[in-house]
């Protein structure tokens, strides 16, 4: 049966928030930024002043442009345009200005969710300056990626890997013969042009707030130019060397789930183990239920991306038990939305080089390490992302070894993670970046995930904890309260798969009727004119 747009709707509506990260921003619909007058020099801004629109009520804002180089390296580099937007505290005499760094890589950082921002309004300035490859005059989109993707049945087959390599190294071959000098693209760039803005716009010194891929740049930022940086909120914290996920974590991560879920006396079949049930669908899953195909590469990516928030992680459970009884409906759905998601989430060139510049190590065998046989699922994003750099090239430079280690700061720095964090696990943060901040401390959310739990779960908590440690230093905790996970899914994917089957059945057999009720329409009016015209012979003239 072919795959009709039908899906699609309902599929981006559960999933596209959870598995790309692609947060509804602050930036408004069909919002401009100035473009560069032409022949402008390195450090050039144009600016446009006007309001902005915040809920019943707006604040100005300055929408703006800067030059820079593109390899700042090189005294003969070629000048790109990055956007920036600059709102303006509600006071009249703000404190630093807070810098918005943003999940990735391949991502924009001119999206951020205005609620997050608008905690801080009050009191500071907020700034967000767009990340190189992914805003900007240079956009290293990857169709070639996407095409690759697109054919895929098996994304984790050895085939699969050849395949992307063959795209990532066209696509690069591709930007290098249109004059784009990849090894510009890179954390420490997106870092200067912060720095650019933050003397265009007179800031002495700043405070950072960073989401994931996000609190890798601020870190570095830190190191870097720790002159500029008064104090850094780090969420969801991703230290040197985890661009790459680990399975045994990973494994770790999956059998905490399955305590809370065999202590959580509300939930319904508590009897199942969720690891083992679990294990069991991963190693026998069906090839299809009914007529649409399941392919386990694409169920494992989704999964694992659906692990990474804990409304997301109990409907992947819950697709799971469904399956373990014999209903893999809820992984068929799963195995779908790969196609409609996975390919167009992020921006792929400009993923690629902000992480093998930074991580890449190529004396590693990352599908070896996915593939480990005591872990059920293994870590599958790391095959997917780093596997087909084995028979492919992405050549950017990378960062200087001291920026690909961990190294001492002395900036104020604030890490706050969830304990169920799939993609940034908090252990990383605890053991291998805070006993480097001299002025560092850690705030653990429990049973929460990656960035939008740590916002969302408890809001109050998020924002006390926020403004507090920039105001004072020290973060308040008061409002840290316990919210025990939720593993009951009232729409799981199996109930959404039945669904929108029958819409598509329905459709199907109402587009059908249709058809009949023409075809017998034009049939019956055929007749009434043969038979009239029968009608108008017979009562003509004898001779």
């Amino acid at each position: 049966m072919k795959r009709t747009n039908i899906f699609k709707p309902v599929l981006d509506g559960i999933l596209l928030s959870s598995i790309v990260m692609l947060a509804a921003g602050c930036q408004k619909p069909g919002q401009k930024y100035p473009i560069a007058r032409p022949n402008a020099g390195v450090g050039s801004v144009v600016t446009e002043t006007r309001q902005f629109g915040i809920g019943s009520d707006s604040a100005r804002a300055d929408f703006g442009t800067i030059v820079v180089p593109e390899n700042r390296h090189k005294t003969d580099s070629r000048l790109i345009s990055i956007p920036f937007l600059r709102i303006h505290s509600f006071s009249e005499t703000p404190a630093e200005p807070i810098f918005g760094l943003a999940g990735g890589p391949g991502m924009s950082n001119m999206s951020w969710d205005w609620s997050k921002a608008q905690m801080f309004l009050p009191k500071h300035d907020f700034v967000l300056v767009g990340y190189r490859g992914a805003d900007g005059s240079v956009v290293l989109d990857c169709p070639e990626v996407t095409k690759a993707l697109e054919k895929e049945d098996n994304p984790l087959s050895r085939e699969s890997m050849q395949r992307m390599g063959r795209a990532w190294t066209a696509c690069a071959e591709r930007f290098r013969n249109e004059g784009v000098d990849l090894d510009g693209y890179t954390m420490l760039e997106c870092i200067d042009d912060n720095e650019s803005v933050r003397k265009a716009l007179g800031y002495d010194r700043i405070d950072l707030i960073s989401e994931s891929y996000g609190t890798r740049v601020a870190y570095l930022y830190g190191l870097k130019h720790p002159e500029s940086i008064f104090r850094s909120a780090m969420i969801s914290v991703n230290p040197p060397g985890h661009f790459a996920w680990d399975p045994q974590m990973t494994d770790r991560l999956l059998k905490h789930y399955s305590t809370l879920r065999s202590e959580d006396t509300s939930t319904v079949a508590t009897n199942t183990d969720l690891y083992e049930c679990m294990q069991r669908v991963l190693k026998e899953m069906p090839r299809r239920w009914l007529w649409f195909s399941i392919s386990p590469g694409k169920v494992k990516l989704v999964t694992f991306a659906l692990l990474y928030h804990r409304n997301t992680a109990a409907t992947v459970f819950d697709a799971y038990g469904a399956a373990d009884h014999g209903d893999p409906s809820g992984l068929a759905l799963m195995s779908l939305a790969y196609d409609y998601v996975i390919p167009s989430m992020t921006i792929w060139g400009e993923a690629a080089s902000k992480a093998v510049s930074a991580d890449y190590d190529s004396t590693r065998d990352y599908s070896a390490e996915t593939d480990s046989s005591d872990t059920p699922l293994g870590s599958p994003m790391n095959k997917f992302m780093w596997g087909p750099l084995h028979y492919g090239h992405w050549p950017t430079r990378q960062l200087p070894g001291d920026f690909r280690k961990v190294r001492l700061s002395d900036v104020q720095t604030l890490l706050v993670s969830g304990n169920v964090d799939f993609s940034t696990p908090s252990e990383y943060a605890t053991k291998e970046l805070l006993p480097y901040l001299k002025n560092g401390q850690q705030v653990i959310l429990a049973e929460c995930g990656h960035v939008n739990d740590v916002w969302n779960v408890n809001r109050a908590n998020a924002r006390l904890i926020l403004t507090s440690f920039y105001e004072t230093g020290v973060a308040d905790t008061k409002l840290n309260s316990y919210v025990p996970m939720d593993f009951d899914v009232r729409w799981g994917f199996p109930k959404v798969a039945k669904f929108l089957l029958g819409v598509a059945t329905f459709l199907v057999l109402l587009f059908v009727l249709i058809v009949v009720w023409i075809a017998r329409t034009v049939n019956r009016r055929r007749l009434r004119r043969r038979q009239t015209g029968i009608a108008g012979l017979n009562t003509g003239p004898i001779e």
